[in-house]
């Protein structure tokens, strides 16, 4: 949104910069903070959360704030931010309720305390920016709702392929097309690759084993697009999605079928694709004169046409989800309302019982996404709510996991907000089921 940054430089001119903070401190939390910090006016990281202090402290160090208050208490906390000092804390809460913060941003990829914060947060009434597709895939719709009431805004970002979609999206609509389709562009998917099989890739490029086997065996895939049905009410016209391999991103109108574009739309994604990285939303129309001008300008191939971004750059696109969410209470991708999609859960090996499930980016299980509608009739594991759940019984390789397959954690806040979203939208979904 061009309109973004002279709102934010007149917040600067105001000596009234956007207060946010952000839980986690990992490998995107340091380049957000870095370009927070030295690149966009308007705005300030007031606070980091994390349950390693030194890692916090890092975070700001390599930003190059020379000086940083470590806080315990909300008063702690809030007295640093009235002085303009940067804080760190090893309680997320307290950033969730501070005075001088207007939003929250989760980059933690974790439910079960994505969950916790978000609630807190809105409690507060502070919004929520999400770089946590964990959280938004499984329990994004009824988080919504408890934003809605409070009158914040809960989204997902900027940069992250969902961001990028849905910006793309409400692009072609505003010209007065019907987006028929969205997604991904991906180099490979392998189901069976786990943290030992990414392990020196990650080193090299200093990120976790675990993020990049959840992008490798494309758990991570399905959990953006699930959020981005959420968010348009596109479905997938088959479990897993269709996922052509194909030379150009703009070879995209030729590969799904015609009659699932134009009854709901598709989520889904192509392998392979020049340039290789991005997103792209297919837009149909059959009026003569807007072909003729889309053929003009070498947008081809009626009557679908493919618009794309070629880059995504999340942790540098997300300070503009902030600003959008603090300045013009302007979710980037949220829900609709009830849930359209859902990641299930399947085994990556054949599984034993009384083993405990690893979760996302782990060696037991891959997510694949699927309708929603199918999730409770099949009894579904949602995939979010895996990690640390125990076998019954042995489950064969690829094989989706069943709720009567396992033994939940006790206690979770993530179980109750997901029987909740449930009983809250029963069986509504947002668009009806696709023929197959």
């Amino acid at each position: 949104m061009i309109l973004v940054d002279t709102a934010l430089q007149k917040r600067k001119d105001a000596g009234n910069p956007v207060r946010v903070a952000m839980i986690g401190a990992g490998f995107m939390a340091r380049s957000i903070a870095l370009n927070i910090i030295s690149g966009v006016p308007g705005m300030r990281l007031v606070a980091i959360a994390n349950r390693t202090l030194e890692r916090a402290q890092r975070v700001y160090r390599d930003a190059g704030v020379g000086s940083v208050k470590s806080v315990e208490t909300l008063s702690q906390l809030e007295q640093a931010i009235a002085a303009g000092q940067y804080a760190v804390t090893e309680d997320p809460l307290l950033v969730c309720q501070a005075e001088g913060v207007e939003a929250v941003i989760d980059v933690t990829g974790q439910v079960e305390l994505g969950a916790r914060c978000a609630l807190k947060a809105f409690e507060h009434g502070k919004h929520v920016i999400l770089m946590n597709a964990e959280l938004d895939a499984t329990l994004g719709p009824i988080l919504k709702v408890y934003a809605d009431r409070a009158g914040v805004v809960f989204t997902d970002t900027d940069g992250d392929e969902p961001g990028v979609a849905m910006n793309l999206y409400r692009f072609v609509k505003t010209m007065g097309y019907q987006p028929v389709a969205a997604g991904n562009i991906k180099g490979m998917i392998d189901r069976y690759r786990n943290p030992d099989t990414q392990r020196e890739f990650a080193a090299k490029y200093n990120q976790s084993a675990r993020m990049v086997t959840s992008f490798a065996d494309g758990s991570k895939l399905s959990l953006e697009e699930t959020i981005l049905a959420n968010a348009t009410g596109f479905r997938v016209g088959q479990r897993g999605m269709y996922g052509p391999t194909c030379a150009d991103v703009r070879d995209t109108p030729k590969l799904f079928p015609r009659e699932q574009l134009l009854n709901g739309g598709l989520v889904d994604y192509v392998v392979g694709a020049e340039p290789r990285t991005g997103a792209w939303v297919l837009a149909y129309t059959d009026h003569p004169v807007k072909q003729f001008y889309l053929d003009l300008f070498k947008i081809s191939s009626n009557p679908f046409y493919c618009f794309y971004h070629p880059y995504h750059l999340p942790p540098l696109q997300l300070p503009c989800s902030v600003a959008r969410a603090v300045l013009f209470h302007d979710a980037t991708v949220t829900p609709l309302g009830a849930p359209v999609c859902g990641v299930l859960t399947a085994a990556k090996r054949d599984l034993k019982a009384n083993e405990i499930l690893d979760g996302i980016g782990g060696f037991t299980t891959y997510g694949v996404i699927d309708n929603h509608e199918v999730f409770q009739p099949e009894d579904l594991l949602f995939m979010g709510l895996s990690e640390g759940c125990r076998l019954k019984r042995d489950v064969p390789k690829d094989q989706p996991i069943r709720y009567a397959d396992v033994v939940l954690p006790e206690g979770r806040l993530c179980d109750k907000l997901r029987a909740e979203q449930n009983a809250y939208f029963g069986s509504a979904v947002s668009a009806q089921p696709l023929s197959r």
